[in-house]
């Protein structure tokens, strides 16, 4: 198991039984969707920021990025699985074909 899929098993037990008082992940589950997402757009506009301006800050930023993407996965009842499994069926496909189709 790697870092992500023990990171996404933890996500997954504080939503399913988390305090909302201890644990920041189970505080996200219990205010909702809309704010994880904004929390998600809040940790996406920051990696954007330091890749721009604070280079040495991108790691830390992509991973609170990569966290809250997982809290919104496990929220929607997605998992890093899904998003491999897309990431699959893209493999091989180019990035301009596999976009015009999905604007079909």
């Amino acid at each position: 198991m790697d870092m992500f899929d023990r990171l996404e098993a933890t996500i997954r037990e504080r939503r399913d039984a988390g305090d909302a008082a201890t644990s920041y992940a189970a505080s996200l589950f219990a205010r909702g969707r809309p704010k994880i997402a904004q929390k998600l757009g809040e940790e996406a506009v920051e990696t954007v920021i330091a890749a721009m301006a604070q280079p040495d800050k991108i790691v830390s930023e992509a991973a609170d990025l990569m966290f809250h993407l997982i809290v919104l996965l496990a929220d929607a009842g997605l998992s890093l699985d899904d998003v491999r499994a897309e990431l699959a069926r893209r493999d091989g496909v180019s990035g301009h074909e596999e976009k015009a189709a999905r604007a079909r």
